[in-house]
């Protein structure tokens, strides 16, 4: 009686394994993918309210006149292979040229460092539990007037449906906290 119990009990284990195994690993394998062209929707967009600014100034149109992607304003290319995430940003100046910019972010929650003439900027991505979102920290020094600062966000990615990309950023200011959502349709 014990030799059939013992069976019993090691076939139980198997079929439990058999059962998990794949769920395991599948989970390891569904993290979103966020490649692709994707244009910036102002319309779906805040990018929220400076202190003394009007709704109607704050909606789809970064404070300044400045863009990048995940802040709002600028369309970009997003491609995603294996650990990398590059995502370059195209921007048109006021005299007509441009200017592209290619970020770099490893997507296992190493550090890794983009160089550009405003300052080196330090980011961190990881992944939500269920792979459906990335978070994107970043920190970058700059020197202005002989001061320096250094400026922080956070970048939250996540696709509400396979065409749309949503990036909630928020970084502190001197007059708090500033939320900003921006909406990618893709291309």
């Amino acid at each position: 009686m014990k030799i059939n119990f013992r069976r019993f009990q090691v076939l139980a284990l198997l079929v439990m394994a058999a059962l998990l195994l794949p769920v395991a690993l599948m989970g390891q394998g569904t993290k979103t993918n966020f490649s692709g062209r994707w244009v910036y929707n102002a319309d779906k967009s805040n990018t929220g309210q400076p202190q003394g600014q009007t709704p109607a100034q704050g909606q789809g149109q970064r404070h300044g006149g400045q863009a990048r992607a995940g802040m709002g304003g600028s369309d970009f290319t997003a491609k995603q292979d294996g650990n990398n995430l590059i995502v370059e940003t195209t921007m048109k100046a006021p005299d007509g040229t441009s200017n592209t910019v290619t970020t770099m972010y490893t997507l296992d929650s190493k550090e890794c460092i983009n160089r550009s003439r405003g300052g080196d900027s330090k980011s961190v991505a990881t992944w939500s539990s269920d792979g459906s979102k990335l978070t994107i920290k970043t920190t970058r020094t700059v020197n202005r007037g002989g001061e320096t600062r250094t400026i922080s966000s956070t970048e939250v990615w996540s696709l509400t449906d396979p065409e749309t990309l949503t990036v909630e950023m928020t970084r502190p200011s001197p007059r708090g906290e500033r939320k900003m959502t921006s909406v990618y349709i893709k291309k």
